[in-house]
């Protein structure tokens, strides 16, 4: 881009339409051949339980074209997953925990399982023992310290269905579904016992851990903040409403990200814990279902398409953004100077509601200036003005076929 900087700001034309993303861009994109439930990151690669098609590994060494590299099938459903020192312990669902090498991640390899009561549904992994949320089961305990071989050695049943666990210190947190945030003492992994317990008016299905502090996506009820400082007594001090359905939830610094459904990435301002504010969004093509973040970046994995790599900006990377239709989806996402065309399976769905997969730049006489790629578009060779983004298709359903862009200097 030019030395000059060049400010973008979307603006629509007739009636209003849904925006892709406030403050957030996406990088990058890996589509996987299963149903994506969960996401993990070590390294330069992510590692994604991919449903009936077990675990993907996809190197994320240039975030802008992640790619695929290796896989290693499991024999129920790949639900979710955590990587550490080499190993990827996967929840399994029916088939409960299973170990795989993945220090050579071109080629990972099951090298080790331990059968548990279904469902295994998620997995946390502090020192030498692993902690899964197995369903009406509560939380079960396995020695890992032979991942060759490893063994259950404690459980702690719950009131309802143990669905998300995280584990800080002496304490395991368990999103127990109707019964909300669970507090477990896991001083003595061999005897895990519960001294806490919170309730939360939806369905406590994620769970992260900061500090002094449990966030807690609760589904239709969106993300709930718990000062867990007192273990034996958290209390719900802040929350923050969410378009759809909170699925899982991840915390960097002072800001959740949460996997939102069929409203995608949600980033939430979490400094304030008695006053969580949503921060920023980007809309995922179907139904995003895990989070985690790693560096600068937030990996998303959308059930039906794979992995998504998100940058959050900032508050106040898009100048503007217009008013929401739920259900639409634009031709093009602005943010940071830069103009954005839906990728892949993005264009997909922009086609199947009336607009085009490969748009044009218009100037204001409506003569065609440049044609326009998916992923970002460089426009600072343009003088500075108003444009326009025309689809290939025209609009249908009152959808406006045009975008109006404008580009100033500064």
């Amino acid at each position: 881009m030019k030395n000059a900087a060049v400010l973008v700001v979307l603006a629509l034309l007739a009636a209003a339409v849904h925006a892709d993303s406030l403050n957030c861009r996406m990088v990058g994109a890996c589509e996987t051949p299963g149903r994506a439930w969960g996401v993990a990151v070590a390294g330069n690669y992510a590692y994604v339980a991919d449903g009936d098609s077990g675990l993907r590994v996809i190197s994320v060494s240039n975030p802008a074209n992640p790619q695929e590299v290796g896989h290693c099938d499991s024999l129920g459903w790949a639900y979710s997953l955590v990587v550490v020192e080499g190993y990827a312990y996967l929840a399994d669902r029916i088939y409960g925990l299973r170990m795989i090498d993945v220090s050579e991640p071109q080629s990972p390899q099951e090298v080790g399982s331990c059968s548990l009561p279904p469902l295994a549904w998620d997995v946390a992994v502090q020192d030498s023992y692993a902690y899964v949320a197995c369903n009406y089961s509560g939380l079960r305990v396995i020695d890992v310290s032979d991942p060759q071989n490893p063994q259950e050695v404690g459980y702690c049943a719950t009131g309802g269905n143990a669905f998300d666990v995280a584990v800080q210190d002496s304490y395991a947190y368990v999103a127990d579904y109707f019964d909300g945030l669970w507090v477990i003492d896991i001083s003595d992994p061999e005897n895990p016992q519960e001294v806490g317990y919170c309730d939360t008016p939806g369905w406590a299905v994620g769970v992260a851990v900061s500090g002094s502090y449990a966030y807690v996506a609760d589904f239709g009820a969106g993300l709930r903040v718990i000062d867990v400082s007192n273990p034996r007594n958290p209390q719900e001090v802040g929350s923050c409403s969410l378009p759809d359905e909170a699925y899982a939830v991840a915390v960097a610094g002072s800001w959740a990200y949460v996997a939102d459904d069929d409203a995608g990435l949600r980033v939430i301002d979490v400094s304030s814990p008695g006053d969580p504010r949503q921060a920023g969004y980007y809309v995922t093509p179907n139904w995003a279902c895990d989070v985690t973040v790693a560096g600068d970046y937030i990996y998303v994995v959308d059930e039906n398409i794979g992995l998504h790599i998100v940058e959050f900006c900032g508050v106040g990377a898009e100048e503007g953004r217009p008013p929401t239709v739920p259900g639409l989806r634009p031709t093009a996402t602005v943010i940071r100077g830069v103009l954005w065309v839906p990728r892949d399976k993005d264009i997909l769905v922009a086609r199947n509601r009336g607009w085009g997969a490969s748009p044009t730049l218009l100037d204001a006489d409506g003569r065609t200036v440049a044609d326009l790629v998916p992923g970002p578009n460089d426009v600072g060779h343009l003088a500075p003005g108003v444009y326009f983004v025309r689809p290939a298709s025209g609009a249908e359903h009152g959808v406006p076929a045009i975008t109006k862009v404008v580009l100033v200097t500064r």
